[in-house]
């Protein structure tokens, strides 16, 4: 039970629910009241920090599949905003139908989009041979592309059957939509069973971890780094879905500048960028951070152009604080081994 409780207090997500807990009790304090309501402390707030962070929350945990192969992709934000754009149109275009048929029409058409664009990207990265960075890059600004032109920059209105789908309020009052947050949870729980208790999973670890030595066990290196631009892109589409159609329109520019965030989610709940570590559900609480970063420079009524600022220099300490965490490691593993080895020598006894 010690043990359990030890393992707990380590955990990398408890000290993101601490840092995340303390900064709403901060923000509570020293947000005040109106009308007798604290102005952060109360549902409707709540869950739009929720949902704000739910967005990129989702793909954040694409995201960091990406990253613990030692990879990148800035694509995710063009991603979202070609499947929201590509739903919306085929949606136009089908016409009324009933909730379901709508429902799974627009779930079609945006999972299979961003699945589609994630594929694009997987395959070039492996068939290229070129850095993830400059081939997400150039994919960014050619699904945005596309998404502009096919949609002529107009934004596209989403059917109300599905948009009272996503903003249904389960009884919960006027304004709370927590459609959006448990979405989220799902994708988190199961990225991060993925990740840890699939055989697939466990070779995204060692494909980050050393490649070389994954190759050399007979690991497909190529298939795992497909499959992990594939889930980026298949969250994206997720992401894209929910976001459309709880904003009820899909616009070309949606999730302009998201790749920020959807990076430092990933970096900030510890994913490192040297590859080999990473968790989902770290991922998601790096994003409700964030999130609350960005509630709080509302709330305290500052200028909202600060958070990028603030995010910069998130991704940076977390980064810093990563390196430092491993140099510490590797010098702790040969302080061990040379311990090791200290003890195994014998060393002679001379007698008289």
């Amino acid at each position: 039970m010690k043990r359990l409780i030890l393992n707990v207090f380590r955990a990398q997500q408890f000290g993101l629910i601490v840092i995340i807990l303390a900064m709403g009790f901060a923000l509570t304090m020293c947000a005040g009241y109106n009308k007798g309501i604290n102005k952060f402390l109360n549902p409707n707030t709540i869950m739009t920090t929720i949902t704000f962070g739910a967005m990129f929350a989702i793909m954040a945990v694409g995201m960091t599949k990406v990253i613990i192969t030692g990879g990148i992709d800035l694509s995710v934000g063009a991603t979202y905003a070609l499947s929201g754009v590509a739903m919306a149109m085929v949606l136009k275009s089908a016409g009324p139908m009933g909730a379901i048929p709508t429902l799974l029409l627009g779930l079609a058409v945006a999972l299979g989009i961003g699945t589609l664009c994630g594929l694009i990207n997987g395959v070039a990265v492996v068939g290229l041979r070129v850095h993830p960075f400059i081939i997400t890059l150039g994919t960014m600004w050619i699904f945005r592309g596309v998404a502009f032109v096919s949609s002529k920059a107009a934004s596209i209105g989403i059917p109300d059957n599905l948009i009272n789908i996503t903003k249904n309020t389960f009884g919960l009052g006027k304004g709370i939509y927590p459609m959006p947050m448990i979405i989220m949870l799902v994708v988190a729980i199961i990225g991060e069973i993925y990740l840890l208790k699939t055989v697939m999973g466990r070779n995204i670890y060692a494909v980050g971890g050393n490649s070389e030595a994954a190759r050399y066990c007979g690991l497909r290196i190529n298939r795992s780094l497909i499959s992990v631009y594939v889930f980026a892109g298949l969250t994206a589409g997720i992401a894209a879905f929910v976001g459309a159609t709880y904003y009820g329109a899909s616009c070309c520019i949606d999730a302009n500048g998201y790749e920020l965030f959807v990076i430092a989610s990933a970096v900030v709940g510890g994913a490192s960028l040297m590859g080999g570590k990473g968790s989902a559900i770290s991922a998601m609480l790096g994003a409700m951070l964030i999130s609350l970063i960005n509630q709080s420079i509302i709330t305290l009524n500052q200028p909202q152009d600060y958070q990028w600022i603030i995010i910069g220099f998130a991704i940076i300490i977390a980064v810093v604080l990563d390196r430092l965490g491993a140099e510490l490691s590797i010098k702790r593993m040969a302080r061990a081994a040379s311990s090791k080895i200290d003890a195994e020598i014998e060393i002679p006894v001379i007698t008289n």
